[in-house]
């Protein structure tokens, strides 16, 4: 018997349901965590939990950057202060940052995506996400137990034994890489291992190309993917709708996703592209405003396939474009920063070049109204006194710049003469 359509009705509810529900238990979620973590009360000393009741109050807490964790941990083990629970098991990614996980069934909450993927109680599953100190195994290994899915933990690698498995167990899923799938089919095409028992894939961790995703259904595998990290386990997943695959990924439940200025922690319009934050709802290592690096947009319309939540359009790149210029490290928030100091700024992007051997970088910047050479003048001081650096300034008019999440683009070429 096929899965049901959706996980359960809370995929379902309507958008002004979510919102409410999410926000009456945010106030609770930080109390606790300012309570019982040492972490989350220095930093978000001042704030009022329980007035954190709608996403401009939520907008108003700092945001924690995921590339800082690794510091907060160094100077307070294990988890930086930021645990309100006990850890069942601890991992590694690098950094080093160490993450815990707690009791319960599907802690990473990787089964709404696995449905959605088409996995369900009569699937055997080969994961190939490594068990060993990295959580990717376990995430994937949760999910697919809680939807009753017998799990060959296979981890990475050891092709010859994995095709052997697969020769012998029969696995309908396939979980891991988008890469490594492909590997398999090959090596199995050329030792003769029949593989057609895989169906089905979920993949995460890497980029899956249109072309790949191709040759999977040409086989016969449906494959979707997930966005997921090792603090915050599953964020969003794709879905299909009447077997065609819909644009983007649904977020997740027990998630809120914002989409910031990168440098910043202010939201943007829906559609713009900026640095993907979460909060989420884990008693055990809950995660507020976590700012994750990478980019993305919210996607405005509805999805076809029934889903109410927020639907984003899935990994755009990194929002991290710290650059060194003139051997001086200009960073995003510095261009934020100097958009702060002047109203009616559209978008601003700082381009880097080269010419006569040397750095230059001009700030582009858009805006409606004032007089384009004064306006020019205005931020070319603040440019100076914001980065210590001297710059051109080239005023565009609004909307005419790149809506990809840039406002550092390094155009300068490093490949050999």
């Amino acid at each position: 018997m096929p899965p049901a359509v959706h996980y359960d009705s809370l995929e379902t509810r309507s958008p002004q349901t979510r919102e409410a529900s999410q926000f009456s238990l945010l106030g609770d979620l930080i109390a606790k965590a300012v309570r019982q973590a040492p972490g989350w009360a220095r930093h978000l000393a001042g704030a009022e939990p329980r007035e954190i009741a709608s996403r401009s109050a939520l907008a108003r807490l700092p945001v924690l950057r995921k590339s800082d964790l690794a510091a907060h941990q160094q100077a307070t083990p294990p988890f930086g202060g930021f645990s309100t629970g006990r850890a069942t098991r601890i991992f590694s990614s690098p950094g080093p940052i160490y993450e815990p996980e707690g009791a319960g069934t599907d802690w990473w909450r990787a089964a709404r995506a696995l449905h959605a993927a088409g996995l369900g109680a009569d699937d055997i599953v080969l994961n190939t996400f490594a068990y060993h100190l990295t959580p990717g195994g376990w995430i994937m290994d949760g999910g697919a137990r809680a939807l009753g899915c017998t799990v060959i933990a296979a981890g990475p690698g050891n092709t010859e034994q994995q095709l052997a498995a697969i020769a012998h167990l029969r696995p309908t899923a396939y979980v891991g890489v988008p890469d490594f799938l492909n590997i398999l089919l090959e090596k199995g095409a050329a030792a003769s291992t029949n593989t057609s028992s895989l169906r089905k894939a979920m993949v995460s961790g890497g980029a899956l190309f249109p072309s790949l995703r191709e040759a999977y259904a040409a086989r016969g595998i449906t494959c979707l993917q997930c966005y997921a990290t090792a603090e915050l386990g599953v964020v969003a997943y794709e879905t299909r709708h009447e077997g065609e695959l819909v644009h983007g990924m649904i977020v997740n439940e027990g998630v809120i996703l914002e989409i910031v200025r990168p440098g910043t922690g202010d939201p943007v319009a829906d559609g713009e592209v900026g640095e993907v934050v979460v909060t989420t709802f884990n008693p055990d290592y809950p995660m507020i405003r976590l700012a994750t690096g990478d980019l993305s947009a919210i996607i405005p319309e509805p999805s076809p396939c029934g889903r109410t939540n927020v639907r984003i359009k899935g990994w755009m790149g990194r929002a991290d474009q710290t650059t060194k210029i003139k051997g001086m490290f200009v960073h995003p928030s510095q261009i934020a920063d100097i958009a702060r100091r002047h109203a009616g700024l559209g978008r601003l992007r700082l381009v880097v070049t080269r010419a006569n051997e040397q750095d230059t970088m001009t700030l582009r910047a858009e805006a409606a109204t004032g007089t384009p050479a004064d306006l020019a003048a205005q931020l070319a001081a603040t440019l100076r006194d914001v980065t210590k650096l001297a710059g051109r300034v080239e005023i565009a008019s609004p909307g005419s710049l790149p809506n990809d999440g840039k406002v550092i683009a390094d155009e300068r070429d490093y490949s050999a003469p």
